[in-house]
């Protein structure tokens, strides 16, 4: 409450807290006021005569503590000069008369609900209401504090304790004060309260009105004004032995208050040798005037002034510093501010600051120069401006350091009006080629140092023929060597400080060229749009979980997806393809300005990587599985002038990890059909959009249309069951190419169509679903031949050459193991006897083949272990002659049917292998059901069964089984697993958007070219070879590996 509506007795109690016997309080007047001891500020303790105590906290209006500081706050009109006690303490309620309820509800509006001060005598003339959402101002503070929409009950209850929701108008007030709201602020903010106005530690206690109300009825003390004659002084009495505390004085305002902050900022600036002193200005100037041209921190004259929100002027330096240690708040008055909040002053001060006139404060120069004219005129100093002058305005804070020294901010910072002066000129001389003229200023610097030997090398890097290399071929060298940013920074520092040159470009430049290479550079267009995908071209890596619903059941919480769009995807893959299209026109004679248009044939892949956890010590107790989903363009083709199809680019290795283009990663578990059908349904959605749809694509400067053909042939037999929807590799249905079971494929092991396909599994599983003819579940499974699950991928029918040539090699290894046991003489042998000849094959085989044994059969140990030498070695071990040569015709069977399926062109490859499949394919089932019958008699292998009943119809269709397999695909694992050490970080979700960006750009035929040139360069003799002699056989070379 205001010093002047608190009565005279209870301000001298509260303010002056001493014990005078003459003043002490009557026994009547006990009976009225409430004894309770009182908590002032600074500790001191006023005592009533009765004995009894009230805590601390809950204290009536009229005995509220006011602290040293309020005092302080107060106006200076309203500030009492002189008081003099009233002959008794105590009012006398004899005079006093009823006010009536509605004056005292006027009283209360004028009062704050919470510190009880006056709203006409505090320093702000603002108050809040109590009730109902902040105001619009302190709603923004609050937002810059991280806090969203606010009530103010709330805030007063976490800040005071103040439960103001049960509050009537007829006994609270119903609004607070500044100071109040301040405290709120500086709490929310985790600010330090020493310059609050109000002890947060004590509560006003408002009492409903009565006739003895305290706020409408009071006496006012005796007070006088300036002008009016003192009293005459009273006659000094004898000091009383009774511990009484020392009364503190009401002190005057003063204009600047040193408070602890202030001085704190002081000590945190330190700015006495960089900002100039008010004391060196030529005319003397009233205080108040130095004082609006000073740094409220510093008091030093205004450097590169910044204003505040609360108009407070301070050197920019100063108030940086203060923010970033201090707290983002003023720290004059401590309302929240940021440094992105600070502004400069009008122009008109500014101009104003500048005509100050001062003089120089280096020794022996008497001098007088304007404040924005001092700067070049210290540099006039230069031997003295080290010893004993002032340096220029810094507003870096520190020494003056040199240029090369900075860091590169500093520098632009220092050279920012030479930039200005070079732009200029540039833009009225050059043409606005700013790197033209700087790099011309470079040179003839060089020059006039005689150095001439940079110069000349400037000069030539100038001219396009540098020594250095392009940031292609290092960003080439870079992703095939698998460097980290931080290995290839150091090879690129070590060169340069070795040969004093700059070979490799620094890795800003490579990331200039990546984005070039990368998905969402170039822009295209769709005609007509596709449906519901966006027209955005330039889309980077998206969240494959992005489409996924909000809820924490959806998808395991270790899923994490990184994505390119499939379109964006598509079109980075034809852009870099772009000289091989030309090349391809200009081959067969196409006219070159053709738009085609030009159709696109594209393999799709999608298997699991299988565990690609780091292994450090023994790995995580749980395997980390991971998904790659790929692209790769098999040919370009367009119409000739005679109508013919005539292809312009053919993929020559199309099972090469070069040419598979990742366009989805993500660490989730293959077998997962949820999870997989959501991270992939955007990727289809896309994907069947295109095929209806033409791409318009610059190439060779010309608009050309495109259009897309989609085969999913890349899948192993385990990605297509769980795509199409059908039951596992164990169930009866033996094939996902035809109906057969496994007794009706072992009964006739070649004479099986293909009658499968994605439209016919859709229809079968709405059946499945739905059960139209309402039959039994044997039935409905026998009629929907084994569809279980809504297929969401469309495949192709094919074979996957790999895995069907390693699981053929693992029934042969199970052949060697029961003809070593002669299995056909004993159809049922035990446990430990299958063991023994399990031993006794592996032993045999690493002596003679050098074949360890392997948990689980891979590409190279099926590749080494399908040959005659093989056979040969195994036939030691067979007792029986006749069953040696039934084994070695089997193998020699095999191995003249394997590479029909194996090979790229099977049509140029192997055209007499192909002719004599047929034979060659029912020679080996009649073996299969004669002499081998005790293992295949009602039951035969998936991939032993496509191999003898699908080969021939797949290539008369498809003309090859090979091209589109998934080795590709399969040979990228070890690429995920090396740049996944190459991009080790600590986030995963960054990890694995650097693995699909340097996958990505692993795969580009931009930087291919260079590495080409580089390893012909460093191998004469493959550089001597005819090309011809690399395209006879396109087959993957017997060193491959590729590991499972």
């Amino acid at each position: 409450m205001p010093l002047q509506i608190i009565p005279e007795d209870f301000r001298h109690s509260e303010t002056k807290p001493f014990i005078n016997v003459q003043r002490k309080a009557k026994v009547s007047m006990a009976k009225f006021f409430e004894t309770e001891t009182v908590a002032p500020v600074h500790g001191l303790l006023w005592q009533s005569s009765s004995s009894q105590i009230k805590p601390v906290g809950t204290m009536p209006l009229e005995t509220l503590p006011l602290d040293k500081k309020t005092l302080e706050d107060k106006s200076l009109e309203h500030m009492p000069l002189e008081v003099n006690p009233p002959k008794t303490k105590f009012c006398d309620f004899s005079q006093m008369e009823t006010k009536s309820l509605e004056d005292h509800i006027l009283r209360l509006q004028n009062l704050c609900r919470i510190c009880g001060a006056s709203f006409n005598t505090s320093s702000y003339d603002m108050k809040y209401p109590v009730s109902g959402p902040v105001d619009d101002v302190t709603q923004e503070v609050l937002r810059k504090m991280g806090y969203g929409d606010s009530f103010w009950p709330e805030l007063i209850h976490n800040t005071f304790k103040i439960d103001v929701k049960t509050d009537t108008e007829v006994r609270y007030p119903t609004h607070f004060c500044y100071n109040c709201w301040r405290i709120v602020i500086q709490t929310i903010n985790n600010t330090t309260n020493e310059d609050a106005f109000f002890p947060i530690s004590t509560i006003v206690q408002w009492k409903p009105h009565s006739n003895l109300c305290r706020i409408c009825n009071f006496t006012n003390g005796t007070r006088k004004r300036k002008g009016l004659k003192r009293s005459p002084p009273v006659t000094k009495k004898p000091k009383v032995a009774v511990d009484a505390p020392i009364r503190p004085r009401i002190m005057k305002r003063k204009d600047k208050i040193n408070s602890t902050s202030i001085l704190l900022a002081k000590k945190i600036v330190n700015c006495k040798k960089i900002h100039l002193n008010s004391k060196l200005l030529v005319i003397d100037f009233p205080n108040n005037f130095i004082q609006s041209v000073s740094c409220q921190i510093c008091e030093h004259l205004l450097a590169d002034p910044v204003q505040s929100p609360c108009k407070h002027l301070f050197c920019r330096t100063c108030i940086l510093k203060c923010t970033a240690v201090l707290g983002k708040y003023c720290p004059v008055c401590r309302f929240p501010c940021g440094p992105t909040e600070f502004k400069s002053p009008v122009k008109s001060f500014i101009n104003v600051l500048n005509s100050l006139v001062l003089k120089c404060p280096v020794t022996d120069c008497e001098e007088e120069v304007r404040l924005d004219e001092y700067p070049n005129h210290a540099q006039n100093h230069k031997e003295t401006r080290m010893k004993h002058a002032y340096s220029p305005i810094n507003k870096g804070g520190r020494p003056r350091q040199h240029l090369l020294s900075l860091t590169r901010r500093a520098q632009k910072h220092r050279l920012r009006d030479l930039k200005l002066q070079v732009k200029a000129f540039a833009d009225k001389e050059e043409g606005g080629d700013v790197k033209s003229v700087c790099l011309t200023l470079f040179l003839l610097a060089l020059r006039a140092g005689n150095e001439h030997r940079q110069a000349d090398e400037l000069e030539a890097l100038m001219q396009g023929r540098g020594s250095g290399l392009m940031p292609a071929v290092c960003l080439a060298i870079r992703v095939n060597t698998f460097l980290s940013c931080s290995q290839y920074h150091k090879m690129y520092r070590t060169v340069k400080a070795t040969t004093g040159k700059q070979i490799f470009q620094p890795l800003h430049a490579l990331r200039s060229t990546e984005k070039t290479l990368l998905p969402g550079y170039y822009s295209f267009e769709w005609q007509p749009p596709l449906e519901n995908v966006s027209t955005n071209s330039e889309v980077g890596i998206l969240d494959g979980t992005s489409g996924w619903a909000p809820c924490v059941d959806d998808y395991p919480m270790e899923t994490i997806s990184r994505r390119f769009r499939y379109d964006v995807a598509l079109v980075a893959a034809v852009k870099d393809l772009e000289d091989d299209i030309l090349k391809g026109l200009k081959c067969q004679k196409i006219d070159e300005f053709v738009s085609g248009p030009f159709t696109v044939v594209i393999k799709e892949s999608c298997d699991g990587m299988g565990d690609v956890s780091e292994k450090h010590g023994c790995g995580p107790s749980v395997p980390e599985k991971a998904v790659r989903y790929s692209f790769t363009i098999m040919s370009v083709s367009v119409m000739n002038e005679n109508n013919e199809k005539v292809k312009v680019f053919e993929e020559l290795k199309p099972n090469s990890e070069l040419c598979c283009k990742p366009l989805c990663l993500m660490l989730a578990d293959e077998s997962d059909h949820e999870t997989l059908t959501a991270i992939l349904g955007p990727v289809i959605t896309e994907r069947e959009a295109m095929k209806t749809s033409d791409l318009i694509l610059e190439i060779g400067d010309l608009l050309r249309s495109f259009q897309f053909i989609f085969r999913g042939t890349g899948y192993d037999e385990k990605l297509v069951r769980e795509v199409e929807g059908l039951e596992a590799s164990g169930s009866i249905y033996v094939c996902t190419l035809c109906d057969a079971t496994r007794s009706e494929a072992s009964q006739n092991l070649i004479l099986h169509p293909i009658t499968r396909n994605h439209e016919e599994n859709l229809e079968r599983y709405e059946i499945w679903r739905s059960n139209p003819y309402h039959e039994t579940a044997e039935e409905l499974r026998d009629r929907v031949k084994g569809v279980s699950a809504k297929p969401f991928i469309e495949t192709q029918p094919s074979i996957d050459a790999l895995h069907c040539d390693i699981g053929n090699a693992t029934e042969f290894y199970k052949i060697f193991q029961d003809e070593i046991g002669e299995q056909h003489k004993n159809a049922s042998p035990c446990k430990e006897e299958r063991k023994r000849w399990h031993a006794m094959l592996d032993t045999h085989l690493r002596k003679k083949m050098n074949l360890k044994p392997v948990m689980r059969l891979n590409g190279n140990f099926a590749r080494k272990l399908m040959t005659k030498e093989t056979v040969e070695a195994v036939c030691e071990l067979i007792p029986s002659e006749e069953r040696r040569e039934i084994l070695r015709e089997l193998m020699h069977l095999y191995i003249l049917m394997k590479p029909v399926w194996r090979s790229t062109f099977p049509a140029k490859e192997c055209p007499d292998l192909l002719c004599q499949y047929s034979f060659n394919s029912q020679r080996f089932a009649e073996l299969l059901r004669t002499e081998f019958k005790h293992r295949y008699e009602g039951k035969i292998t998936n991939y032993l069964h496509k191999t003898l009943a699908h080969v021939p119809e797949i290539i008369e269709r498809d003309g090859s089984i090979g091209a589109w397999a998934s080795e590709g695909n399969e040979a990228g694992n070890k690429l995920f697993r090396r740049f996944r050490k190459m991009n080790a970080r600590q986030s995963k979700s960054y990890e694995l958007e650097d693995i699909l960006k340097h996958h990505w750009l692993y795969t580009s035929k931009y930087l291919q070219r260079f590495m080409d040139a580089h390893n012909a360069l460093k191998d004469p003799k493959c550089a001597s070879e005819s090309p011809d002699v690399f395209s006879e056989d396109n087959s993957i070379p017997e060193v491959d590996s590729i590991n499972f």
